[in-house]
């Protein structure tokens, strides 16, 4: 049995749910979105709990997919249509500041 998450976990799930279809963030800017923690912890965070949320639209900071299931998470976000520039997303295009 899975441990319920904590108050900085639901914040990271509910700033991930935010993300716009065909957009992204890196785990970096949800760190900075929620105003705690940093990118490991969100990479935990979505590890531990983010199978409810859109976990494809957290990338890492130069573009890549989800380390961790990052044929998936392409075809999810190409699905998206979210602009890549070779096997990377580009940032400048698809990069979500939360607003």
């Amino acid at each position: 049995m899975r441990a319920e998450p904590t108050p900085f976990a639901e914040r990271v799930l509910d700033a991930v749910r935010l993300i716009p279809r065909g957009r992204v963030m890196s785990y970096g800017d949800v760190a900075e979105y929620v105003g705690a923690g940093g990118p490991r912890a969100v990479g935990t965070v979505l590890g531990r709990w983010g199978g409810g949320v859109p976990w494809h639209r957290v990338v890492t900071s130069d573009g890549r997919p989800n380390p961790a299931h990052p044929e998936e998470a392409a075809v999810l976000l190409r699905r998206e249509r979210v602009p890549f520039r070779r096997e990377r997303v580009d940032m400048v295009r698809a990069r979500w500041d939360g607003r």
